[in-house]
Formats: structure tokens, C-alpha cells, sequence
């Protein structure tokens, strides 16, 4: 019991915990509220701050475009491309003796570039000629006719073959007198009258190869070695052709672009693979013939007409411009891409530019003096002013959005058909986030 009764006694001894004096309180309040009012204050401040912004005044307006200035219409990109592109190739198989020119040589039209081992093809030339001398002879032969020892031997022989006739002639006649007196028998007279045909059958064909011998060999014949001797010719200008083919030179003037063979390979004239034999030798292009290859999208193609002109740029060499039109368009559109190819004539290239290059054609129309007057009045603005068809004009410090009406582009900007009038403070180069009738200040 005693024990319980400890247990319920109140223990004096423990400390009590302080409470906070209420000065403290306020002070930490105040600090709060202060922080807190601070914040807001900058936060006000931040989204009351005006945007620092470029402003330019916009200029009075012109009629059109000034007398001649060049309206762009278009800007396109493309690759410099030699206009004729040529890979020289062989005519006759043979294997490689000399090969006289390397990549980036300049190169004029007829200049060996290769010679080719040639020995077969002389042995052909010189077998063609010999056949060829052949038959001319024989011509010749049948032209003059038999010689005279020809003839007087022919005629040696016809009378030969008839005083042989004459004198068998005679041995029938005694031996036909003796068979009927019975003195021969009837075999004599047999075997004198076989003589006797023989001979008179040698005399005819003696008298007639006399009489050939004398007329000489027929027009036809002749006619045959005619036809002969031109068939020959013209197997020996085949062999000189196939000889002089072995000599490959340059077709056109221009320069080596590649160089795809090396002394000691074999060329062929048909198609072959990347290994073995060689199909052609080098790949050249005159780089005074070159054309910008362009996939113009089919919503823009309307905007360009037949040799539409304009100023050709490259990546490489941006301060440098060249002329050109376009030459060529593509009869057919591509479906995947959605584009038309066109290709334009560079009118005065010059040794920096190189086939494969980036280029940008700005296509644009030449404004006649005489139709500047026609035309309606515009105001010029910088391209970067310009966001969506829109315009920020400053207005008591304020942005306002404007819209605008575009007639089109010109060396100097943007034409403005409508919706400026020339003295409004436009901002160029606005900020991707500023909003209409948003606080603005120029920058100094």
C-alpha cells in the first residue's frame, strides 16, 4: 500500500519548459512577412520589367521596287554538277602501256591520255595489207591479158596437135586400105581410129585455150577480183582503225575528275565489275559547263518560269556571286520527295567552283524602269522582322502585333504591300516569347 501511495505524489522537483516570450514571436513574424513582401516586390518588378528589344523606323514608302532592282522570288539549294559528265572508255581490249594524265590535270580535246600494247593489232594491220597487194596483182593480171610467149605457145601447140592429126589421118587411111585386102586385121583399124579421134579431140581444146589466150579472162572475173580487192580494203581499214583505237585520247576539253586505271591493267570494252578488268579509263568534264542541280517542292515550282534568271552563290564562297537561268527542268515530278528537279546554267564560272559544291540560287525578276510607276506603293523591312505574316510595332512602350501584307523580296528585305506605312517603330529580331502589348524598351 505504501508503494501505491508513493506512486501518486506529485514529484515538485521536475523544471518546467519556458515558454516563448511574445516579443520574440513578433520579431520572427515580422522577418517572415518582410521576406515575403520582398519576393513579391521582385516578382512584380520581374514581370513588370519592360523586354529589351532592336527597333528601327520604318522608312518611307517607294513605288515598287527602285528602277531595275531585282525582286527575289525564290531561294533555293542545290549542288554544283559538271553539265557533261564523260567517262572515257576504250574501244579495243588491250593491256595498258602508258597512261599519260592524273587527277585535276587539264586535259584538250584529241591529247593522248593512254596507249595501249598494239602488237596484235599491227600484225593484223600488216596481214590486211598483204592480202590486199594480192589480189591488186591479180587484177593487174587480168586486166593486160595473156602475154604474148602465152599465146605463141598456145598456137606452137594447136599446130602441133594438128600435123599429130594429119599424120594419124594417114595411118588410118593405109590401115583401112590393108584391113579390106586382108593383109591387117580388123583390131588395126580399130586401134588407128581411136588415134585418129584422139587427135582431132586434142586439136579443139588446144584451139580453144589458144582462142581464151587471146581474148584474155572475162569481164566477170574481172568483176569478182574487183569485189575481192574492195572486201580487202576494207578488212585493212578495220585493222587500222582497231590499231589507231589502241591510242585513246580526249574527246572534248576539260579536266581529269577521276583516274581509274594504272599501267600494266587490262581495259575491255564490255561491262565488268569493280574487280579485274577496267571498263573505262578516266572520268573528265569541261568546268566551264556547269549547272546547279535543284529539287524545287512542287508549291514553289509555280513561282519560277522558262530561263528564269538568278544569282548563284556557294557555301565556300559566299562573297562571290555568279549568273545563271535555268536550262533544264525535269519532265516529270519526283513523288517521294514531292519535288520537280531543275537544273541551272552557271554563266561565268570561274576555278572556285568545283562540281559537288553546296549552292544557293536566289531566282528573282528584273522590274523595268519604265513599270515602276505601275506599280503599287511598298515599304522595305528587314526579313528578320518579320514572324508568321506579322510585325511587332512599338506603341507607348507596348508591342502591338501587327499584320502585314508581303508582295514579295528584294536585295535590301521585305516589300510590304500593306499594313505599314512608313514611320512606325517596327521591332527587328523580336524575341520567340514576346507577347502582344507586352512592355518593350529599345536598347541603346
Amino acid at each position: 500500500m505504501e508503494t501505491e501511495l508513493k506512486s501518486l505524489r506529485i514529484d515538485r522537483t521536475a523544471r518546467r519548459a519556458p515558454e516563448p516570450k511574445p516579443l520574440l514571436k513578433l520579431v520572427s513574424l515580422a522577418l517572415v512577412l518582410g521576406l515575403l513582401a520582398v519576393g513579391a516586390v521582385l516578382a512584380y518588378t520581374r514581370l513588370t520589367a519592360p523586354v529589351m528589344v532592336d527597333v528601327m523606323t520604318v522608312p518611307s514608302p517607294m513605288t515598287g521596287p527602285a528602277a531595275g532592282e531585282q525582286q527575289i522570288v525564290l531561294t533555293a539549294t542545290g549542288y554544283i554538277i559538271a553539265a557533261h559528265k564523260i567517262e572515257v572508255a576504250s574501244k579495243v581490249n588491250g593491256r595498258v602501256a602508258w597512261i599519260g594524265v592524273d587527277k585535276g590535270d587539264r586535259v584538250k580535246a584529241g591529247q593522248v591520255l593512254v596507249r595501249l600494247e598494239d602488237d596484235e593489232y599491227r600484225a593484223q594491220v600488216e596481214q590486211q595489207k598483204g592480202q590486199l597487194a594480192n589480189l591488186e596483182a591479180k587484177l593487174a593480171e587480168d586486166l593486160h591479158g595473156s602475154r604474148p610467149e602465152e599465146i605463141q605457145k598456145a598456137r606452137a601447140d594447136v599446130d602441133q596437135a594438128k600435123a599429130d592429126l594429119a599424120d594419124s589421118k594417114a595411118s588410118l587411111d593405109r590401115t583401112r586400105q590393108l584391113v579390106q585386102e586382108g593383109v591387117l586385121a580388123k583390131q588395126a583399124l580399130d586401134d588407128a581410129q581411136a588415134k585418129y579421134d584422139g587427135d582431132v579431140a586434142k586439136v579443139a581444146s588446144l584451139q580453144r585455150t589458144l582462142d581464151l589466150a587471146v581474148l584474155g579472162p572475162r569481164q566477170e572475173e574481172i568483176d569478182q577480183v574487183r569485189g575481192q580487192i574492195e572486201q580487202a580494203r576494207g578488212a585493212l581499214a578495220y585493222a587500222q582503225t582497231q590499231l589507231d583505237n589502241t591510242v585513246i585520247r580526249a574527246p572534248v576539253s576539260g579536266t581529269i575528275l577521276d583516274r581509274n586505271v594504272e599501267k600494266g591493267e587490262f581495259i575491255t570494252t564490255g561491262f565488268v565489275g569493280d574487280k579485274g578488268a577496267k571498263g573505262y579509263i578516266v572520268t573528265m568534264a569541261d568546268l566551264n559547263d556547269l549547272q546547279v542541280e535543284l529539287d524545287i517542292s512542287q508549291n514553289d515550282f509555280p513561282k519560277l518560269g522558262p530561263q528564269q534568271k538568278g544569282i548563284i552563290t556557294t557555301d565556300a564562297y559566299p562573297d562571290r556571286k555568279y549568273d545563271g537561268f535555268i536550262e533544264q527542268v525535269s519532265p516529270e515530278a519526283d513523288r517521294a520527295k514531292a519535288t520537280v528537279q531543275v537544273k541551272v546554267r552557271v554563266k561565268n564560272p570561274d576555278d572556285y567552283l568545283r562540281p559537288d559544291m553546296n549552292a544557293t540560287v536566289a531566282f528573282y525578276n528584273d522590274v523595268k524602269p519604265q513599270a515602276a510607276g505601275t506599280l503599287s506603293r511598298v515599304v522595305v523591312i528587314p526579313q528578320a522582322a518579320v514572324r508568321d505574316g506579322s510585325v511587332f510595332v512599338v506603341l507607348d512602350k507596348h508591342a502591338h502585333k501587327k499584320a502585314v501584307s508581303i508582295a514579295g523580296t528584294s536585295e535590301r528585305g521585305v516589300l510590304i504591300a500593306s499594313g505599314l506605312i512608313g514611320g512606325e517603330d517596327v521591332i527587328v529580331n523580336p524575341p520567340a516569347n514576346l507577347k502582344d502589348g507586352e512592355k518593350v524598351q529599345p536598347k541603346q
